[in-house]
């Protein structure tokens, strides 16, 4: 059997592989500059470079987008994302910014408010998604990783617990894994059905 030589181990290397991706560095910087409460770049934009490294690429898989979430319970307007979105695109116009109010996607998913962005990053379909990055005032990376890395670097997409412990959203996970076609991109990955 063939054993993976892992290039990201742990948590430590992750952030090393972004600190070195001056794209990845720049998006979080555009992002910080919104200066959004509870404010992280998340899902893809950090799996995926998980997954390239791993893989050994050496070029980047396109994103669909590039997710910003942040909490505000005070403006729960979705159009001020849109506001956001448009600050982000002045700033990199070539990007497709995604901006969501966690203090408003529970009532998009028909479930209680979340508490945090955090909170609402571990109810993402994926374990392996539900991951989020941020730069604070002083430059340094901070990473939220509510279902740990474990899942995302040693590429295994599971649902995560909430889709788990909920039968309504098994057909949703099912759907998406199979509209993702993860593994077209990213041969080592082991996708798990919700039944696993």
């Amino acid at each position: 059997m063939e054993v993976l030589m892992l290039r990201i181990q742990n948590e430590e290397d992750l952030l090393q592989a972004v600190k070195e991706d001056r794209w990845m560095m720049d998006i979080l910087a555009a992002a910080r500059g919104l200066q959004l409460t509870d404010s992280w770049v998340c899902a893809g934009f950090v799996r995926s470079k998980v997954w390239d490294v791993q893989h050994g690429f050496t070029e980047r898989t396109p994103l669909a987008d590039v997710d910003v979430i942040y909490y505000d319970p005070e403006d729960l307007r979705e159009e001020i994302e849109k506001v956001w979105e448009e600050k982000l695109r002045s700033v990199y116009p070539s990007i497709p910014w995604s901006v969501k109010n966690q203090a408003r996607m529970h009532a998009v998913n028909g479930i209680a408010p979340y508490s945090s962005s955090t909170d609402g990053m571990s109810k993402f379909p994926e374990t392996a998604t539900a991951l989020g990055l941020a730069m604070d005032e002083h430059g340094e990376l901070r990473l939220a990783a509510p279902h740990g890395v474990s899942d995302v670097i040693h590429m295994i997409v599971r649902p995560s617990p909430h889709f788990s412990a909920n039968p309504k959203l098994h057909p949703i996970y099912e759907s998406r894994i199979a509209k993702k076609n993860w593994q077209r991109i990213w041969n080592q990955l082991q996708v798990l059905s919700i039944q696993d």
